[in-house]
């Protein structure tokens, strides 16, 4: 008896240990020496504002950030930055399952190649993490349920303004687009919608914000969370992209009652 609880005792002392181990602050990332080397500078606007300040930043949860992150860097093809991404964005809380969506998701928001090129990425940022194949395709769960009469909404302005012209573009958007891709559990639609949002931004796609982005404060993202999106894109796609989507807010927050 003395022995099991001896024995009890000095595990329940290390899962103490391991779980306050898990609990310290993850060290920041941390640049290349290379870039120390070559742009100093650059190098403490990364360490020091960046992740320094910005990633920090309360507005904005981790997770969140990594969504963003992720999604502009995929819009824009530059997987050469993705594979630490994906790896900071497992460590805040993105699951395999969800990366794996997100891809597919961008596919049909930044086209095929950079979905293509990004979940190669994907595949070893899996392998080298040891996740296993049912944490990245778990079974599928029921889909979500969209607001009726705002699909009745977009369907009818789909068929308006592109039916007429291109009529199979037309039939995707309505039965595959939004009919399917949007209705997958597998992200929350506040998440498909950031994620969209966060790509349109990157790729200078300010015709097709305001809609979008309209359907995420739907969706449950908060006019603050929007703002802040903005502000943390910025060091990821330019601060003119950044601030070409500035005045597209403040237009949906005013209509809206918020500005």
């Amino acid at each position: 008896m003395k022995l099991l609880t001896a024995t009890t005792f000095a595990t329940l002392l290390y899962a103490a240990v391991v779980d306050a181990d898990q609990a310290q602050p993850r060290p920041d990332p941390k640049p290349s020496s290379a870039v120390l080397e070559v742009t100093p500078q650059l190098y403490a606007y990364t360490t020091e504002l960046l992740f320094g300040e910005v990633w920090k930043r309360t507005e904005l949860a981790p997770r969140d950030r990594s969504l963003i992150t992720v999604s502009a860097l995929i819009a824009n093809g530059q997987v050469s930055a993705l594979a630490d991404h994906l790896k900071l964005g497992l460590d805040n809380g993105l699951t395999p399952s969800e990366i794996s969506a997100l891809i597919t998701h961008l596919a049909f928001y930044s086209g095929w190649p950079n979905a293509m090129s990004a979940a190669a990425v994907a595949k070893q940022v899996f392998i080298e993490r040891n996740i296993p194949d049912e944490q990245i395709s778990p079974p599928a769960g029921a889909v979500l349920t969209l607001d009726p009469d705002s699909e009745a909404k977009r369907r009818a302005a789909v068929d308006a303004g592109v039916g007429g012209v291109t009529p199979q573009l037309a039939r995707y958007t309505n039965e595959v687009l939004f009919a399917d891709l949007w209705r997958q559990s597998t992200l929350s639609a506040r998440d498909r919608s950031l994620v969209t949002v966060a790509a349109l931004i990157a790729q200078g796609q300010a015709a097709q914000l305001p809609f979008h982005l309209n359907r995420a404060l739907d969706n449950g993202l908060s006019q603050a969370q929007a703002a802040e999106g903005v502000t943390h894109l910025a060091f990821y796609v330019g601060w003119p992209k950044a601030m070409s989507a500035v005045p597209v807010l403040k237009e949906v927050f005013a209509a809206r009652g918020q500005g």
